[in-house]
């Protein structure tokens, strides 16, 4: 999302191996969700991973609004698998998507029948590309979905205004690929912008200690996730240890401390490199690890 990108990238249709199709970016070379597909991933990683209709609920119950931060928008995938999932659900659900371009919206959009999951937001796909925001109805759910077409980590480190979130969706191309959207840095200015007081939780497909490090020393409670068919383990962070239900634990501090790639990246360029003494301390420190 804030890598450099040839201007006019192509994207195709290709099919996987269970049936489903997804989105192939040819300049990148990159698949989306490439194993068992959008929907599938969504529901595994996002959905049930954190606890979405249980939490719009209640957050409809206590009167008050969710948010939604959708960092790596893309074909809107996991958005809209979200949404069908929460249709019966009352209340407001804010969704503030990021990306650094539209075109892999606007192509699924062209292409919506082929790929299943955008058809019946058509509409919305189509308001997103052209005003930047959409109002509806969707069941019982009122939505407000908005996108940002920025350098994500410029964005979030700067001055604008952002609703804190109680979700985030993070789907950013790997460390090794586009290391400016995994830095200590970025995290840490992502953890400034939660509220205290409002409960919030991340999950992203990586298992790599170096993210669950940088997560740690940003400030977040930090877990092993779920499985999601191309991945044994994912990662799950939140600002509160309730939400983390298999949190990493000594055994996982001591593998970390052995790990050649575990240090936090400082400046958005990849390297692999053990933890410093610093980030050994701070780990150390983390409430997290209390008697470990």
């Amino acid at each position: 999302m804030s890598a450099s990108y040839p201007s006019g990238p192509a994207y195709e249709l290709v099919g996987l191996a269970n049936g489903t199709r997804s989105i192939r970016s040819v300049a990148e070379g990159e698949t989306f969700h490439p194993v068992i597909g959008p929907v599938a991933e969504a529901e595994a990683l996002y959905i049930r991973q954190l606890r979405l209709v249980e939490r719009v609920n209640a957050a409809a119950a206590a009167g008050r609004g969710f948010v939604l931060w959708d960092v790596g928008l893309g074909s809107a995938a996991n958005v809209v698998t979200a949404l069908r999932h929460l249709a019966s659900v009352g209340g407001e659900l804010r969704v503030v998507s990021f990306d650094h371009t539209l075109a892999p919206l606007r192509f699924a959009r062209e292409h919506a029948v082929e790929l299943g999951y955008p058809v019946g937001f058509e509409a919305e796909y189509e308001a997103l590309a052209e005003r930047g925001s959409v109002r509806f109805r969707h069941g019982e759910l009122q939505v407000v979905w908005e996108v940002h077409v920025s350098d994500f980590p410029s964005f979030v480190t700067g001055p604008a205004v952002l609703p804190a979130p109680d979700a985030v969706f993070y789907d950013a191309y790997s460390p090794a690929r586009n290391a400016a959207m995994w830095t200590l840095p970025l995290f840490r200015a992502i953890h400034a912008r939660l509220d205290p007081a409002r409960p919030c939780a991340l999950a992203t497909y990586s298992r790599a200690t170096l993210l669950r490090v940088t997560l740690l020393r940003a400030g977040f409670w930090v877990g092993a996730g779920e499985a999601t068919g191309e991945k044994e383990e994912t990662t799950l962070a939140a600002n509160v240890p309730e939400l983390v239900g298999r949190p990493l634990d000594a055994a996982w501090l001591g593998r970390a401390s052995r790990s050649t790639s575990a240090e936090p990246l400082l400046l958005p360029a990849y390297r692999q490199a053990p933890l410093s003494p610093e980030s050994a301390a701070g780990l150390a420190a983390h409430p997290q690890f209390a008697g470990a």
